[in-house]
C-alpha cells in the first residue's frame, strides 16, 4: 500500500498553498449552522464548536481501494463474532476467543442472548477509527460498534466549502461524499421490519444532537424522542400530531444500550422506551446499531479481531491492528510491566480519548501506581506500541503547522458491506499530543478520496 500524499502540489491536484476557503468564514457559518458537538465536564454541559481547517485530507483511489477492502473484510467478521457469541458460540468453543473475556465485558448484555436481529446484521454502521504510520502502513486503532458518531461534519464541511470555494471540486478528481444519505436509508431500508424509518435522539443536550437531526433530514428519517414512542402488542409506534400512530420498522437508535428500555435495563433511564427490547425481540422492528454490540468493540476483545477475521473468513487480514498486549495473559502482562514507560496504556471501559496514559508522560512514582493497578486489575487494561502516525498540515492563523491526525472511516452493511468515500478525519491541535478526539480538544477536516 503507497502513503499518503500529503504533498498536494505532486499529487496532480489544482490546489494553491494558501487555504481553499476562509477558515474563519466556515467556522462562522458552522457555528450559525449550530454544527457543535457537547461534553459533559465536572457535572456542567458545555457547547462548543468543532474546530474546521480547510487543508483536505487527501488519500489515492489506489490507497483508498485498500482500505476498502479491509474494512469491508473486518466489520463482516465482527458482525459474524457478534451473532455467534450471542447465539452458537463457536468461536468460544473453539478456544479463539477465552469465554471469561467475553463474559467479563461491559458490552456484553445477557438480555440480548438468542435474540436475531432483522438480516442477522447487528452493526449497521460501523466507525472505524485508522491512522497511517510513518512506514507507510494503515493500522486499525478502535472498532466502535455501538453508536459511533461523526458522519454529519464531513458532509456540511464539504457543502460550505463547495460554496466557498467550488472550483476545487470541479478542477479536481474528487469522489462526491453527498451520497451518505442515501446508503444510510438504503442501510434502513434494508433491515425495516415493516413501517416508517425514524432517528432516536435523547434531545437537544446530546453531545451529537446536531448529528441527528441533520441525518434525518438527508436521509428522509423521522426524528423522535422516546415521549414520541411507546410499544403495544409487541410493535413499536409513533405518535402523530393528529392523535394516530405510525409503525416504526426501523429505529437508529443515538442512545447508549443501557437506556434503552427502563424495563430491560436501566429502570431509572427517562430516555427509553418500555418495552422496545420485546417489540425488537419479536422481529417487529430494527433496532440500529443491535444493542449488545459493545461485546465486539471492547478494546480487549479487539485484540481478537485478526483471529475472527481467519476463524469466520478463512482469510488473513488485511489491515493491521496496532501491536497490542493483554495484561489478562501472563506473558503480555509480564512484558507490559517491564516495559510500561515506552507503551500507551488504554482503559477498556473508556472511551472518547479519556482512561488513554502514555507510559512516557508518567514519573516514576505514577508508573509503579499504574504497574500495581495493572496486577490488581489485568482485564481493565489492553496497552499498545505507540505507533508514530503521519502528520497533517493544518492552518493555525496564517501559520501552517503539522499535527497528528487519524481517520474514522463510516462502514454501512446492509444488502452488501459498503464503506462511505469519505470519512472524518480529526487532528490535534497539541504539537505534543497523539490524542485527536474532540472532547480532547482536537479539531476536523475534509477528507477527500481522489476518483483515479
Amino acid at each position: 500500500m503507497t502513503s499518503l500524499n500529503t504533498d498536494y502540489q505532486t499529487a496532480d491536484l489544482k490546489i494553491p498553498d494558501a487555504p481553499i476557503a476562509n477558515v474563519s468564514e466556515i467556522n462562522e457559518l458552522l457555528r450559525r449552522y449550530g454544527v457543535k458537538f457537547g461534553i459533559y465536564k465536572n457535572g456542567v454541559f458545555k457547547e462548543q464548536l468543532f474546530p474546521f481547517d480547510p487543508i483536505p485530507r487527501i488519500i489515492s483511489a489506489q490507497d483508498f481501494s485498500a482500505i476498502e477492502k479491509g474494512l469491508i473484510q473486518r466489520v463482516d467478521a465482527l458482525n459474524m463474532f457478534i451473532y455467534d457469541i450471542y447465539h452458537d458460540k463457536k468461536i468460544i468453543a473453539d478456544k479463539i476467543v477465552p469465554e471469561d473475556f467475553v463474559y467479563i465485558s461491559s458490552g456484553y448484555l445477557p438480555q440480548c442472548e438468542g435474540i436475531t436481529p432483522s438480516k442477522n446484521i447487528y452493526s449497521h454502521i460501523s466507525g472505524i477509527d485508522l491512522v497511517l504510520g510513518k512506514d507507510g502502513e494503515w493500522y486499525i486503532l478502535e472498532d466502535n460498534l455501538r453508536i459511533p458518531s461523526g458522519a454529519s461534519y464531513p458532509l456540511i464541511a464539504r457543502e460550505l466549502t463547495r460554496v466557498a470555494a467550488p472550483k476545487a471540486f470541479t478542477d479536481n478528481p474528487i469522489v462526491d461524499n453527498r451520497n451518505y444519505a442515501q446508503l444510510l436509508k438504503d442501510t434502513m431500508d434494508h433491515v425495516n421490519c415493516g413501517g416508517i424509518n425514524a432517528i432516536l435522539t435523547p434531545g437537544r443536550y446530546n453531545a451529537a444532537y446536531f448529528e441527528h437531526s441533520y441525518l434525518a433530514e438527508l436521509s428522509g428519517a423521522t426524528l423522535v424522542s422516546n415521549d414520541e414512542l411507546f410499544v403495544e402488542n409487541n410493535i413499536l409506534y409513533h405518535k402523530t400530531y393528529s392523535g394516530g400512530r405510525t409503525k416504526i420498522g426501523a429505529l437508529y437508535r443515538r442512545i447508549s444500550d443501557e437506556y434503552l428500555d427502563p424495563l430491560t435495563f436501566e429502570p431509572h433511564s427517562l430516555i427509553g422506551i418500555p418495552n422496545l427490547m420485546e417489540a425488537y425481540r419479536s422481529g417487529n422492528v430494527a433496532v440500529i446499531n443491535a444493542p449488545g454490540n459493545g461485546v465486539a468493540d471492547d478494546k480487549g476483545i479487539y485484540y481478537f479481531v485478526p483471529k475472527m477475521i481467519k476463524y469466520y473468513l478463512g482469510e488473513e487480514p488485511i489491515l493491521k491492528n496496532a501491536p497490542t498486549y493483554l495484561p489478562f495473559y501472563e506473558e503480555d502482562r509480564k512484558y507490559v510491566l517491564d516495559n510500561i514507560g515506552k507503551l500507551v496504556i488504554k482503559d477498556v471501559a473508556e472511551a472518547g480519548g479519556y482512561g488513554v496514559v502514555f507510559g512516557s508522560d508518567l514519573s516514576a512514582e505514577k508508573l509503579e501506581e499504574f504497574r500495581q493497578t495493572i496486577i490488581r486489575e489485568p482485564r481493565r487494561f489492553i496497552a499498545q506500541e505507540v505507533i508514530d502516525f503521519c502528520d497533517l498540515p493544518i492552518f493555525e492563523g496564517d501559520e501552517k503547522v503539522m499535527r497528528k491526525a487519524d481517520l474514522r472511516a463510516f462502514v454501512l452493511s446492509g444488502e452488501t458491506t459498503r464503506v462511505w468515500a469519505s470519512g472524518l478525519t480529526r487532528f490535534s491541535r497539541n504539537p505534543d499530543s497523539f490524542v485527536v478526539n474532540s472532547s480532547q480538544g482536537g479539531g476536523f477536516k475534509d477528507t477527500w478520496v481522489l476518483s483515479r
